[in-house]
């Protein structure tokens, strides 16, 4: 994400970043630990997306990697934001598309871009074509690319040149909506 933000900078689009309580922690003493609990996870988004609003009064686009981005996509439309962007989307558990964590995204109201590696353990395109997304979701997929948008060596590109692709099909995306 310290590259994505840089990327996202060079574009001119402004960033704000945080941490869930689990990873802050795990900051502090190093050990893994598993995610908070979904309510925790949100509430965390919308004292974020509050404390943000209370300082501007431009449009807020929410964003998020992997599960960041599967709680912004649970808040976008409550939150009526213009615009949401997830990266390496979790669409199910790792390995396991027979449990699709899709069910807000069917009825998804918010203009959203889903910049997704096609071979990502958590959303391969040959799984995720296969849903019935909301049309408000459009794609980008990542040739050969993993849940972390780096590509194998064969792909002959990289994962910084996947980065800045992705940031300026995100800036653009951004701009569209705004």
């Amino acid at each position: 994400m310290e590259a994505m933000t840089r990327y996202l900078l060079a574009q001119n689009i402004s960033v704000v970043r945080f941490e869930f309580p689990y990873m802050a922690q795990r900051r502090l003493d190093a050990v893994r630990r598993p995610p908070n609990k979904t309510q925790v996870l949100l509430d965390t988004w919308r004292n974020v997306y509050q404390q943000v609003r209370a300082q501007i009064d431009e449009p807020i686009v929410l964003a998020g990697k992997s599960m960041g981005g599967r709680m912004a996509s649970m808040l976008a439309d409550e939150l009526q934001v213009p615009a949401l962007v997830c990266l390496g989307y979790p669409f199910y558990p790792a390995r396991k598309p027979e449990k699709p964590r899709i069910e807000h995204l069917l009825a998804l109201q918010t203009p959203a871009l889903i910049v997704q590696g096609e071979r990502d353990a958590l959303g391969s395109r040959e799984v995720v074509q296969e849903y019935q997304l909301s049309s408000a979701i459009v794609f980008e997929w990542m040739t050969m690319a993993d849940h972390d948008l780096k590509p194998l060596k064969r792909s002959g590109s990289t994962q910084e040149i996947y980065l800045q692709q992705a940031a300026a099909t995100i800036a653009a995306f951004i701009r569209r909506q705004l």
